[in-house]
């Protein structure tokens, strides 16, 4: 009995798993603690929500740090976002106030006196955001190896949400990039609970590492309930049907309404848009039966104090609260013990369900509980396509593929980031202040994610850094950044890899409420925060706007999209549509909607193949592919079959349909499309002559030659577009 880990863990931490009234550690906690007491090895720890995957991480790497001081910061936790910073911060400090172990957290909302603080006496435990990382790499380089010395672990929040993306590839270089400038070697410790493929994972937590890396893994054996409803908007082309429309908003939204106000509860959105709104309307129903305001709204444009008051009322209040949010709250913050999660519409894929479902039923005898909610607007004189429930069958789609067989979409890494690669390079080239073209290149193409690029490629990319003057030469033949890429590197955005647009602060007095992406005149009503505002006064140099509460029109002001979606989705809703189950979890109203979709796609053979006709000369295209082979077709039908096949418009409704119109028939377009994806040669013809496609924020600063390279090789898909299309091309 002795030998069990617990015996092992420093006396700080047994004494709180005491006071926790814990009778034993969960399964997961006991294998991290034997790995990483007993191997240097890195680990990943998959498990569940509400596993204790945040303890398994932390106890080892605590116990260690009691038994041997370290004379830096020890474990550094790298989170996605500063709402699961504050979160973990204070967790931490609960479970460190015996122990003298300091824990920092460092964001652009923590005071600068706390980041002196530390900087005067590294120590402990840094809680980080991969752009603050960014910018004390680049901007306060000589302080890293006092910083990262003695660093011991690194621990990354969620890896799932860096995984396959931008910031991911920003995360994997700083890692590399603390190593190389403190002359530490830390362990890796990956979290998540929403993983598939392990050994991506592995590979991706442990890229440019000698060090193997462990799985941790407890099996999800959470109890589940679920549910989805619909809701049919009618089309409104007269007063009656007017009338119609209004009663079934308002049957929604009170549907919403009962369904959460006596509760603690989430409501998920895809959108700060329907956020905004939601909470708005629940608010207005609360008005109406003179009944409290519960309700919070939580994205990331309204205000740090708003969005901590929003969670404050979830976790330590003692409710009903509800708040209305985005993927926000999708991530690993600990809400407590929600009552309920509703999912306004679907979310885009199986891996944000899965977080999504995960915020309730965190006690150990709860079920994990969600509502989904899909609204659709109907229209019986909309075309065929336009005429499925794409929503329903999208939510029905991610549950099945979730409960019956746990696949959550797969990582895909990109091959050439060249828009991260000048991102690295010029953070690299500042923290260096100048460097020689062949030190630059050792110093970037060393770093695990540009190991596609070639020397002769970053020549390239080099020599066009200098002709736009983002980089420049010095007397002594080194590079330093240039006029231009001042500008770029010396704004506060540059620390973030993600596309943001740029926001204009909204006050209420001397009251900041959030932020807008569109900047609307005096005079204008728009909501935010679940309330309506009336612009006062807009103060273009310093990006303010000022308002005062109103009662009016409803409008919100960002721009956004959709997320992308996996074939294996698109293929799961067709399967759905032409089957005959009929699903335990489905509300009476979605069972007659799917019912009558099923009996439409019958009768009109829109199963029959992917090109169906459409009426006239138009013929739409039902590929049933993910987002990526659904743009790889896109241009297939623009810039390789419109001119010879005389189409004179393509249409597409990402990602479910296009409408063709021209001289081709449906059998002549099926057989030229499945002919050009078989033996498409060259992908450059997908592409105008010229045409270099961004596929991230910085791509427009790198030699478009290489833009298009990337964009090939990263942007395109035509061997999933070819297996997708072959599965339906003759049913």
């Amino acid at each position: 009995m002795k030998d069990h880990p617990f015996y092992r863990l420093a006396p700080f931490i047994q004494e709180f798993i005491y006071k926790k009234k814990w009778d034993t550690l969960r399964s997961a906690q006991v294998e991290a603690c034997n790995i990483c007491m007993g191997t240097p090895h890195h680990l990943l720890i998959a498990a569940g929500t509400a596993s204790g995957k945040t303890e398994a991480a932390f106890f080892p790497a605590l116990t260690e740090l009691w038994q041997q001081p370290s004379s830096s910061v020890g474990i550094l936790y790298i989170g996605p976002l500063k709402a699961l910073i504050n979160d973990q911060f204070e967790r931490l400090k609960d479970l460190l106030q015996e122990a003298r172990i300091p824990v920092w957290h460092w964001h652009g909302d923590v005071p600068q006196s706390e980041k002196s603080r530390l900087m005067r006496k590294p120590s402990g435990i840094l809680q980080i955001t991969p752009e603050s990382l960014e910018g004390l790499l680049m901007n306060k380089p000589n302080a890293i190896p006092a910083l990262f010395k003695d660093l011991r672990t690194i621990i990354i929040d969620e890896v799932h949400a860096f995984m396959g993306v931008d910031r991911g590839i920003q995360v994997l270089s700083q890692i590399a990039r603390v190593e190389r400038m403190a002359g530490c070697s830390p362990r890796r410790v990956g979290l998540s609970a929403t993983l598939s493929d392990y050994e991506e994972a592995k590979s991706w937590l442990g890229a440019g590492s000698r060090q193997p890396v462990e799985v941790v893994s407890s099996p999800g054996g959470r109890k589940l309930r679920l549910r989805v409803d619909h809701f049919s908007f009618p089309d409104a082309r007269d007063e009656e049907q007017a009338e119609h429309l209004q009663n079934a908003r308002k049957a929604y939204y009170d549907f919403i309404y009962e369904s959460t106000h006596l509760k603690k509860a989430l409501v998920f959105t895809n959108s700060r848009t329907d956020a905004e709104y939601t909470t708005l309307e629940l608010r207005r129903v609360a008005e109406k039966r003179h009944q409290p305001d519960v309700f919070h709204v939580h994205h990331g444009s309204i205000s740090a104090m708003l969005r901590e008051e929003a969670e404050a009322a979830l976790k330590g209040g003692p409710g009903p609260a509800v708040a209305a949010a985005t993927m926000t709250l999708e991530l690993g913050i600990d809400l407590g013990e929600l009552e309920r999660v509703v999912q306004l519409g679907a979310p885009y894929s199986s891996s944000s369900f899965v977080q999504r479902l995960g915020r309730s039923g965190r006690r150990d005898d709860a079920a994990s509980e969600m509502l989904f909610v899909c609204p659709e607007e109907e229209d019986e004189e909309a075309q065929l396509p336009a005429r499925m429930p794409w929503t329903l069958l999208r939510a029905i789609a991610v549950i099945e593929l979730y409960v019956h067989t746990k696949w959550v979409e797969p990582l895909e890494l990109r091959k050439l980031p060249m828009g991260l690669m000048y991102h690295q390079t010029m953070s690299i080239l500042k923290s260096m202040g100048e460097a020689e073209p062949a030190e630059l290149a050792r110093n970037v193409l060393s770093l695990p994610s540009f190991k596609e690029i070639r020397p002769d490629q970053y020549k390239v990319f080099l020599n066009y850094l200098l002709q736009t003057d983002h980089i420049q030469w010095t007397e002594d033949k080194s590079l330093i950044i240039g006029l231009t890429g001042e500008k770029i590197v010396n704004n506060f955005r540059f620390l973030a890899v993600f596309k943001d647009d740029e926001e204009h602060a909204v006050y209420n007095g001397s009251e900041e409420i959030g932020s807008i992406t569109t900047v609307p005149p005096p005079g204008y009503c728009f909501s935010l925060a679940g309330k309506l505002w009336k612009v006062v006064e807009v103060d273009t140099k310093h990006k303010a706007v000022y308002v005062k509460a109103a009662k009016g029109k409803v409008d919100t002001l960002w721009l956004g999209a959709g997320g992308d979606i996996h074939t294996r989705v698109l293929r799961k809703m067709r399967e759905v549509l032409s089957g005959q189950a009929i699903y335990p979890y489905l509300s009476p109203q979605a069972v007659n909607r799917l019912e009558r979709a099923r009996r439409l796609a019958r009768e009109t053979g829109l199963l029959k193949s992917f090109v169906i006709p459409a009426g006239g000369d138009s013929l739409f295209i039902l590929p049933w592919i993910g987002s990526k082979p659904f743009r790889t077709l896109e241009r297939l039908l623009k810039n390789r079959l419109a001119d010879r096949l005389s189409l004179r418009s393509v249409v597409p409704m990402e990602p479910y349909y296009f409408v063709v119109s021209g001289k081709a028939d449906g059998q002549t377009l099926t057989d030229q499309i499945l002919m050009e994806c078989s033996g498409l040669e060259d992908e450059a013809s997908l592409l105008a002559p010229e045409e270099a496609p961004y596929l991230g924020k910085y791509d427009e600063f790198v030699a478009p030659e290489l833009i298009r390279k990337a964009f090939l090789a990263d942007g395109l898909d035509v061997k999933g577009l070819y297996a997708g299309l072959l599965k339906f091309a003759n049913v």
